[in-house]
């Protein structure tokens, strides 16, 4: 039996949260899904998403400075476009690689040094 349907939410530890909050809604276009006190723990649940997506990111408080290999793969139609727009904004990326057989895709790293990938679809 098949207890699991889907992967909802995926953590990416995050060193100032408004910070991060800028990054993933204003640099990469993701939606503000939730932004909700944690009074008991402190700091903030906040849930971001590319529209549409079913699948979300959870900007949570880190635990240490290290950034982390989020493994998150983010889809887009155009990863040359997807690539070139990042650059512009500043944005920490590798080369786009385009090997034969294999999806155009690159890694960037957002505000925290957290790396993440972007495969076309």
């Amino acid at each position: 039996m098949n207890h699991f349907t889907d992967i909802r939410t995926i953590g990416v530890p995050v060193g100032d949260q408004d910070r991060a909050v800028a990054f993933y809604t204003g640099t990469l276009g993701f939606e503000l899904l939730m932004d909700a006190p944690l009074p008991e723990i402190g700091g903030r649940w906040i849930v971001v998403a590319p529209p549409g997506a079913p699948t979300n990111l959870a900007l949570s408080p880190a635990a240490n400075d290290q950034p982390a290999d989020t493994g998150v793969r983010l889809v887009t139609p155009d990863a040359t476009a997807a690539h070139k727009h990042l650059q512009s904004e500043g944005v920490d990326t590798d080369e786009l690689i385009a090997w034969p057989g294999v999806p155009p895709m690159f890694t960037f790293r957002d505000q925290d040094g957290n790396t993440l990938y972007v495969v076309q679809e």
